[in-house]
């Protein structure tokens, strides 16, 4: 198993800007990369999130390192206020959110996220809640497609839909393989490489672990936990996520348009907004970055800052 390699580490901490004596969130610990900078940086405290036990475990050599400043929770970052408030946080000076799946979750052929290993089709985060194959094998042949489509923005998704109900009613699909090979007889090889299966791998992943709605109920819990001049950063690596932190961010800083001049509404005055946006554009990873690591290609950074005196959300 390859070395887990955080994504854009330099600019996450340039961004989040941490100082001494602050708290700070990682609500994607993973393999522990963000929080370990963060740690090394500055004196802090820095609580981790995860929902995967696995990378629950993994920190222990950094808890170890750092006993008294670090924090480990497994669970759901979306559930971030009741996790942080049972154990006395009630304000966090930053938080980075780093979306998606951990390189560890990837190379884990038990896991069953990437078409590249054989492996049972699971791709659950954590260890509760239907798996992959129990979507690939039960659900209505239209309702597939519309995953397909709506989570990985896959253009064949009805025609993979009907080959994968094809294929069940010979016999259930159970591996990472066979599902990567139905996908690969419809949809023809991309100019760009790409595999054939990534979207619709992609789409399940996030379907199984309800990756869209833990997004948007971390994002809410985020702003409602920073303190005045804190910062939420974010890194999402799919066009799904990114849209979702980018509406979000837009709309919370008052960067949303005005409306039209037919509309009443348009008299009244808008209210301050509560946050700045530190991102007017998205901070992509630099060439030397993406030559040594192809997983960085798609990341986008975005960030948003509490304005100091600001009105709460």
């Amino acid at each position: 198993m390859s070395r887990h390699v955080p994504v854009l580490l330099e600019e996450m901490l340039e961004t989040l800007a941490p100082r001494d004596g602050g708290c700070y969130l990682d609500g994607t610990f993973g393999g522990g990369g963000y929080a370990a900078a963060i740690l090394d940086r500055v004196a802090c405290t820095v609580w981790a999130i995860d929902r995967d036990p696995q990378a629950i475990a993994r920190g222990a050599a950094l808890l170890a390192r750092h006993p008294h400043r670090l924090n480990l929770i497994e669970g759901c970052f979306g559930d971030m206020v009741v996790l942080l408030r049972t154990r006395g946080v009630s304000h966090l000076d930053g938080v980075v959110l780093d979306l998606g799946v951990s390189s560890f979750q990837l190379e884990d052929a038990e896991r069953g996220f990437s078409f590249q290993y054989d492996g049972p089709l699971d791709m659950r985060m954590g260890t509760a809640g239907p798996t992959a194959a129990d979507l690939i094998n039960g659900l209505p042949e239209q309702e597939l497609a519309e995953v397909l489509f709506r989570f990985g923005e896959e253009r064949m998704s009805r025609q993979i839909a009907r080959a994968i109900v094809r294929a069940r009613t010979a016999s259930p699909i159970t591996t990472t393989t066979e599902l990567a090979a139905i996908i690969r007889h419809v949809v023809p090889q991309e100019h760009s490489g790409m595999d054939p299966a990534t979207r619709s791998f992609q789409a399940l992943r996030v379907r199984v672990n309800d990756e869209l709605g833990e997004i948007e109920r971390g994002l809410k819990a985020a702003c409602s936990l920073l303190g005045e001049g804190g910062r939420l950063v974010v890194v999402a690596f799919h066009s799904v996520e990114d849209r979702l932190v980018k509406q979000f961010m837009t709309r919370l800083s008052g960067r949303t348009p005005l409306p039209s001049r037919h509309d009443p509404g348009g008299l009244l005055p808008r209210a301050a907004p509560a946050f700045r946006l530190l991102t007017p554009r998205a901070i992509r990873p630099n060439e030397r970055e993406t030559a040594a690591n192809r997983r960085a290609r798609s990341a986008r950074l975005r960030a948003i800052e509490r304005v100091v005196g600001g009105p709460r959300p």
